[in-house]
């Protein structure tokens, strides 16, 4: 199946979803979901597999367990390159689509302890360091979003609280992306550029991750 653009009825099913998640609203328009949403994103994601690698859907459905937020349906579709075996340790492409529009990033959103201790070394480090300062630099003027899914309030234990780097040894994780706000493109094979050319400015991110963290040698819980 070659990827032509995402449905017309995209943007109002997410939207209608956001008013109403429910079993009730998902039942009645899963039809919609599958034919105008997951199809398209799964075609895209076999467009692009020959250059980026094999790519996973995400489930509809949020994990509720732990949430005060027992809304049943996540309210965008998303998929992921780089979860397989092959991909492991070298950075992530990352797409969603939903009523706001697309977005696109690329990276590692959370790090394991002993990628995070690997990542704050080499951002630590005069050459590997300056060259990821520099690259999230440019990505920040070129209008992206960086960082990780948090923070530390102060510097990691062992490290200058006067360190050069200070911002990226704080974080947990380092991702970048940017939001394509919903226009005509989304329903177009431009859609595909969109995704092809972000992520081909993020290589350089994943190519830095790949080089001085690396995949996990922990167990996942």
């Amino acid at each position: 199946m070659t990827f032509h653009g995402f449905g017309d009825g995209l943007v109002p099913f997410y939207e209608g979803l956001e008013a109403d998640n429910s079993k009730a609203y998902w039942s009645d328009h899963k039809a919609t979901y599958d034919s105008e949403i997951r199809a398209p994103l799964e075609a895209l994601l076999a467009d692009l597999e020959p250059e980026f690698g094999e790519g996973k859907v995400f489930r509809p459905y949020r994990d509720v367990r732990f949430s005060k937020d027992k809304s049943p349906y996540k309210t965008h579709a998303a998929a992921v390159i780089g979860m397989t075996a092959d991909g492991a340790g070298q950075g992530m492409y990352y797409l969603q689509v939903g009523a706001d529009g697309l977005m696109v990033g690329a990276g590692m959103y959370e790090m394991a302890r002993d990628q995070l201790d690997r990542y704050r070394r080499a951002v630590s480090d005069d050459v590997a360091g300056a060259a990821l300062q520099r690259l999230v630099a440019g990505l920040d003027a070129a209008g992206y979003q960086t960082g990780g899914h948090d923070q530390l309030k102060r510097a990691p234990r062992g490290f200058d609280p006067e360190h050069p780097r200070i911002d990226l040894l704080r974080q947990k994780g380092m991702t970048a992306g940017r939001v394509f706000e919903p226009d005509d493109r989304l329903h177009t094979p431009q859609c595909r550029e969109l995704v092809k050319s972000t992520w081909d400015e993020l290589r350089p991110l994943n190519a830095w991750l790949a080089a001085h963290v690396g995949a996990t040698a922990l167990e996942r819980r």
